[in-house]
């Protein structure tokens, strides 16, 4: 006879680590936002992302027809970097 004994904390701290590894391969997969995505990412409503960065040359974005697409990780990096300097 086999008997198995789980530890349910254990079990649970390793179902979410699993899940926060895959939820970051998923978002490291985006290769590019598009304007829904950057407002979801930043919590911005388009005319204040318009009004504060989007025109910043610094800001690396492309333009194809009418939509807007930004390289997700250049995207973030330039982020972090604007809300630092809007700290001072």
């Amino acid at each position: 006879m086999l008997t198995i004994n789980l530890d349910e904390k254990e079990v649970k701290k390793i179902y979410l680590e699993e899940i926060k590894k895959h939820l970051d391969k998923m978002e490291t997969e985006t290769l590019f936002w598009d304007t829904t995505d950057l407002i979801k990412q930043t919590r911005l409503s388009w005319g204040t992302i318009q009004k504060e960065f989007l025109y910043d040359p610094r800001f690396p974005k492309a333009k194809l027809g009418r939509k807007w697409l930004f390289p997700a990780e250049k995207a973030k990096e330039f982020l972090l970097i604007w809300l630092e300097e809007k700290r001072y």
